[in-house]
Parts: C-alpha cells; structure tokens; sequence
C-alpha cells in the first residue's frame, strides 16, 4: 500500500485504501505515515504515551475508513500490552473475540516468540477487506519497529566488540592476555562460560584458560582437556562449531566429575596468517537462548583480533628474553674487560708489595695504596652494574619510589647517609612530565650535596596536600651564602629555578657558612592527587 493521507470530512483516503464508509463528525486529518510511526514506537517502547498516540492515530484512522473499531496486542517482555480506538477501547471479552476479525502482525518466523504464539496481533469490528488493508499498514508499523531494534543491536554488538578488541590490544604479557581474551569473549556474548585453548606443537591444548569457573570448581574438575571429544572435532576440522545440544552431539564424550552442567556450545578457531593458536569455547547463553548467527559473527571478529593480541604478546615475550640475554652477555663482556682485569691487576700489585716489603718498605706502602685506589675504583665501577640491572628507570617510577631508589643510589655511590620521609598519602600521582621535572631537580640539589657540601647526613622531604607539593633537599654539611656572585661554572641553583618556575612553583634556598643547606621547591596542587595506582594487578 502507498502510503498517503487522507481527511474523513471529505472522506478521502489514502491511494491504495478501499473506498471509505461514511466519515464521522469532527474527525481529523490523518496521515498513515504518522501511524506507521506510532506503531512502531509503541512496539519498540509501549509506555502510556506511546500507546495515548497509537490510540489518537488509530481512532482518525478507524474515523476515516469506516471501521467500527480496533485494538492492537503487542508482547512486551513477559507481560503484553494493549491499544485501542472505537468499540476496541477496551478489551472485549472473550466470547465478543471470537466475532472479530483477528490477525497475526508478527509471529516467530518474523522475529517473534518462539513456541507458536504471535508476539503482535490486531482485532478488527468490521468488514473482512478494511481489516485487511489495516493489517498491512500496522504489519509496516511492526516491521518498522523490528527495523530499529536491529540496528539498535548491531549497534550494541559493535560496541561490545570494539571494547572487547581494545581491552586487548597492548597488552604485552602472554599469560594476562590469555585470561583477558576469554574473559573479554564470555561477555561478549553474554555466556556463563567461556574458554581458551593453546595448542602446543602437538596441536594439544595446553594451556586451557577458563572464565566463568571459579578456582574451586577447577580444582573439583581435575586436570585441564587434551582435546577430544567435542573440542576435539573443532581442533581437526579447524571451523567453527556450533551445537544447541552437547549431550546429544556423537562426538560428546561427557564431562567429568565436578564439572557444572553445560547445554550449548559455540568454539572457534583463533588463527593468525592461516596458523591455528587455539580455539575460543563459549557455552550457555545468560538468556538461556542458543547461540545464534549474530553470536558466532561476533566470536569470529574477536577471534581474529586476538590472535593478533596472542603474536604481539608472544613476540614482546621472546624479544624481552633475548634482550636479557644478550643484556648478560654484555655484562660478562664488560665485567671480563674491566672489573676482573682490575681486580686482577690489584692481585698483581699486592703480590709485588709483598715481595718489596722486606728490602723497600716505602715502594711496597706505594704499592698497596695504588692498589687501595684501584679496588675502590672497582667497587664504583660493581656499584654502576648494579644500578644499571634495575627493572624500571627511576624516571618511569612513581614519584615516592622513583625518591627512594634516588636516594639509595646516593648513598651508596657518596657513602653519605641519607633519610627520605613522605608526609600525606602513600602515593602520589601527577603528570608524568612534572615528575619528571621534580626528579630531575632532587637530582641536582643531590648532585651539590655531594661535590660542594663535604656533608654527613642529608635528607629528602616530600610533603602534599590539597593546595601544594614541597620537595626539599636537606644537608648538615659546610653550606654557603647564598647572596654571594656565583662564577659562570656555577649553573645548578639556576637550573633549579628554572624548573620550579616551568612547574608553576619557587625555588627557595635556605643556607649560611657553616650551617648546613636546604633546598625546597614548592609547587601548586595542579594534578596532583592522592591514591593508588590504576595499573592492573
């Protein structure tokens, strides 16, 4: 039917319609583009003012084709809802139904409920053909409606799918993205279960990832499938399978004892340039529904994005371990080449000290205090392999752990004792370029204390709260004044100031001949914030 308008005072009608019966007093023009519309949103939403509009709509409709009445049922969820005009108002009784003419809008071939019964329906007080041409107006109302909650859910779909796919990208460990991979596809789909099998160069499935079983259930359940059975087929025939029923599959070899009941099963493969890494496994929709084509469609995408997250993690994992290998070998090199051949010339040295001692005392003390030097020359250069096989850059650090390594790196490369004490929360977060800047600050005042101060002890002070950031830099040692003309090779303090002021603050210095020096800066609480880390565990 084309759709069109009509207005019953003048008892035109839309091109397509019959011709009308006698129009009504006082009707209304009416557009059956607006009635198609109303149907549709009171499908998708059947609140009161959804079905106030299909009713106002449906009553200039019935005015203006000489229907009696009619009344639109439509399954909402568990309950069902109702509209209607004219003598369908109201709900009609069941021996008045049974004169109606009835039609199904939509039943479980179309989208509807499953089990036979139509999930939208239309009664009509009137003539067989007028109930006719209605139905298919609101059947475009319906279809409509179904129309928009598609697109709707293949919007969601996509949703899901684009957060599933980014919670995996970048991650660099293999054993995380394994559990993340099938974490992310059970709620994908919204399943109760889901799994990951690897196959190992035997295309046996190891290791086998699950989410959805708690650690206890695991335990119950017993050592982890090899891969026969239904897991099995999938494994040999490399496609995608789908089964509503496990236990009645012929390959379905049963589950172990302490294992939780599954109905349905959807596995793929997850491969990479034609190389099969395993096979994702997701049963028992939320719903209880099987999986359907949309489901599968899903898995599949996903699967091909982590494959690509399972190669990345892989390749990170192996470059990192040939890294460290070759990290030690250089380390061997360089301790071969320097610290041994030290060492061993110290050994050299002493030798050559004891055999002067009895006939040349004085070129045998020489000798051994050369010798003192080398060895604490050595220990510096033990001391920089040391701190140069850290983990993490202290740069990278937070910024209280980034202090602390700071100040046990001074200490053992100064001998001067050195304290670090943090006032306010454990942790603090900020920007990683002004951290950088206050790091590189301690640094310098560090790096005065130990060429000019000639101190014992030194401190680092790291205070915050909601207004401001201190981080002073404390020492006993000769101090100075700091009012005196510094000479052009002097361009610490300088330095400082500049960084403090990049970060918004002020650089104070507080010292005096003999009294010791305290350097601070104080900056304002820009991003600064307190708590822990979001980095997962």
């Amino acid at each position: 039917m084309t759709a069109g308008t009509a207005r019953a005072s003048t008892s035109r009608v839309a091109p397509g319609d019959p011709p009308a019966g006698p129009a009504r007093a006082g009707a209304v023009e009416l557009s059956v583009v607006d009635l198609i519309d109303a149907v549709a949103t009171w499908v998708r939403s059947p609140g009161p003012a959804e079905r106030r509009r299909l009713s106002a709509e449906l009553a200039g409709y019935i005015d203006a084709h000489g229907i009696a009445g009619v009344r639109v049922t439509v399954a909402a969820s568990a309950t069902e809802a109702e509209a209607g005009a004219g003598t369908l108002r109201r709900a009609p009784s069941p021996q008045r139904v049974d004169r109606l003419a009835r039609v199904a809008l939509r039943g479980p071939d179309d989208g509807g409920r499953a089990g036979g019964a139509p999930t939208a329906e239309l009664l009509v007080d009137g003539d067989a053909e007028r109930a006719a041409v209605l139905s298919r107006v609101l059947r475009l109302g319906v279809a409509q409606a179904d129309s928009r909650s598609a697109a709707d859910a293949v919007r969601e779909q996509l949703a899901a799918l684009d957060e599933a796919t980014r919670g995996i990208a970048g991650i660099l460990s293999v054993e995380r993205v394994l559990q993340v991979i099938v974490d992310s596809v059970r709620r994908l789909v919204h399943a109760r279960y889901a799994a990951l099998g690897v196959l190992d160069d035997q295309r046996q499935i190891d290791p086998f990832i699950t989410s959805g079983i708690s650690r206890i259930q695991r335990e119950r359940i017993g050592p982890a499938p090899h891969g026969r059975g239904l897991l099995g087929l999938i494994i040999e025939e490399g496609r995608p399978l789908r089964v509503p029923d496990i236990t009645g599959h012929p390959r379905s070899i049963g589950f172990p004892p302490g294992h939780p009941p599954m109905q349905s099963l959807l596995g793929v493969p997850v491969s990479v340039r034609g190389r099969v890494l395993g096979n994702l496994y997701v049963t028992d929709r939320e719903d209880g529904a099987p999986f359907s084509d949309a489901d599968q469609w899903l898995v599949e995408l996903f699967a091909a994005h982590a494959g690509i997250a399972m190669e990345n993690a892989k390749l990170h994992e192996q470059e990192q371990r040939l890294a460290i290998l070759e990290e030690r070998q250089r380390i061997g090199r360089d301790l071969h080449d320097g610290v041994i051949q030290s060492i061993y010339a110290v050994g050299l040295m002493l030798d050559d000290a004891l055999e002067l001692a009895p006939d040349d005392p004085a070129e045998a003390s020489a000798r051994i205090e050369r010798a003192i030097e080398s060895i604490n020359l050595t220990i510096r250069d033990i001391r920089n392999f040391i701190f140069g096989l850290r983990p993490e850059p202290i740069d990278q650090a937070g910024l209280v752990e980034a202090l602390a390594a700071m100040a046990e790196e001074f200490r053992v490369n100064t001998m001067i004792d050195i304290t670090l004490e943090v006032n306010g929360p454990a942790d603090f977060e900020m920007p990683a370029e002004d951290t950088a800047q206050l790091l590189q600050l301690a640094r310098e005042a560090l790096s005065n204390v130990a060429r000019h101060a000639h101190a014992g002890h030194a401190e680092i002070h790291l205070v915050a709260d909601e207004r401001a950031l201190e981080l002073a830099i404390v020492d006993d040692g000769v101090g100075f004044d700091p009012a005196a003309r510094r000479g052009p090779g002097h361009m610490g303090l300088g330095n400082m100031r500049t960084r403090a002021a990049e970060l918004g603050g002020e650089l104070l210095v507080e010292s005096a001949v003999g009294r010791g020096t305290r350097v601070a800066v104080r900056v304002p609480a820009r991003g600064v914030t307190s708590g822990g880390s979001d980095t997962p565990a």
